[in-house]
């Protein structure tokens, strides 16, 4: 379980990410709901009574039924997970926009958010380092100041 498991998280967070675009700044979904999926259709192949007494054996322990209701439950989950999901980002959204602007991205949402610098650079004479940030939504040539 443990040598797909690896793999099969690190395809999703930077092959399926990429290539879906969507934002997902912790991979929680990459991680936690592609390896938690296949916890879950692993046990219905591999779960023993040999292992747990109280529970039941998995596909190739000569039990297809329990690899079924995992599948099942997997399936019942993603809805119930994504159902719950939406509903709470439609109440939130009632009271506050679910997204920051692009220019509070590019200029960081430490600065924009939060009001501090995360990480406070200096030059070797003690002046703050600042570099130029091209805004996407600011007028062509124009650019964003970002202290360090």
């Amino acid at each position: 379980m443990g040598l797909v498991v690896g793999p099969l998280c690190y395809f999703a967070v930077a092959v399926i990410k990429s290539k879906f675009g969507y934002d997902d700044s912790l991979d929680a979904f990459g991680i936690h709901g592609i390896g938690g999926t296949w916890g879950a259709i692993a046990t219905g192949l591999f779960a023993s009574t040999a292992v747990n007494e109280g529970g039941a054996n998995g596909l190739f322990y000569g039990n297809a039924a329990q690899l079924s209701t995992q599948l099942i439950g997997v399936v019942a989950t993603i809805i119930f997970a994504g159902l719950a999901t939406f509903i709470i980002l439609k109440v939130i959204s009632i009271f506050t926009d679910l997204r920051v602007s692009a220019d509070d991205e590019v200029i960081g949402l430490d600065v924009t958010v939060h009001g501090e610098n995360a990480y406070a650079y200096a030059d070797s004479f003690g002046g703050s380092l600042t570099r130029e940030v091209k805004s996407p939504s600011a007028a062509a040539g124009s650019a964003l100041k970002q202290s360090y």
